[in-house]
């Protein structure tokens, strides 16, 4: 079942790809007394992820803290070294905190989780974001496809927040 507005995430572990390498992390520990910009995507240097989702919140990154938001982090189902590297390609280390669920246990756990199998990409994430306040979700975005990034992007962000 999805997570709604209103409910708590869920206690699962993660890895935060940083500058001085992997750092595990609890969602309790990260989202605990901060108000977080969430959005997840099917796949690190995908597509849609690295040139609409990902750059649409670098670029706004500014915009969004200013609305009283103490960080914006990307969470995908691959490995944290995968993210590290994607984080450093794309700019985005140490400005967004990429967040590995290399085992999908946070993305099925909020029930956002996607079979892509049959595809050959076994389980992935669904495109969303949302918005955690003290890890509580307050707004939640999820897209129709994997294709595009509108309701989930930067820019609806910032008109939410």
């Amino acid at each position: 079942m999805t997570i709604s507005v209103g409910e708590t995430l869920p206690e699962v572990n993660l890895i935060e790809a940083t500058a001085d390498g992997p750092k595990p992390v609890t969602t309790r520990g990260f989202f605990s007394a901060r108000k977080i910009v969430l959005f997840g995507v099917p796949g690190a240097f995908t597509g849609v992820c690295s040139n609409n989702h990902l750059p649409g919140f670098l670029e706004h990154l500014d915009a969004i803290k200013a609305k009283g938001v103490d960080a914006v982090a990307v969470i995908s189902v691959n490995d944290v070294h995968v993210m590290r590297a994607w984080a450093s390609q794309t700019t985005g280390l140490g400005k967004i905190a990429f967040l590995a669920d290399g085992s999908a246990f946070f993305t099925k756990a909020v029930g956002l989780d996607l079979d892509l199998t049959e595809r050959g990409m076994g389980i992935r994430s669904k495109r969303y974001s949302m918005i955690v306040d003290d890890g509580v979700v307050t707004s939640l975005n999820i897209e129709e496809t994997t294709g595009t990034a509108e309701t989930s992007g930067a820019v609806r962000m910032l008109e939410l927040l």
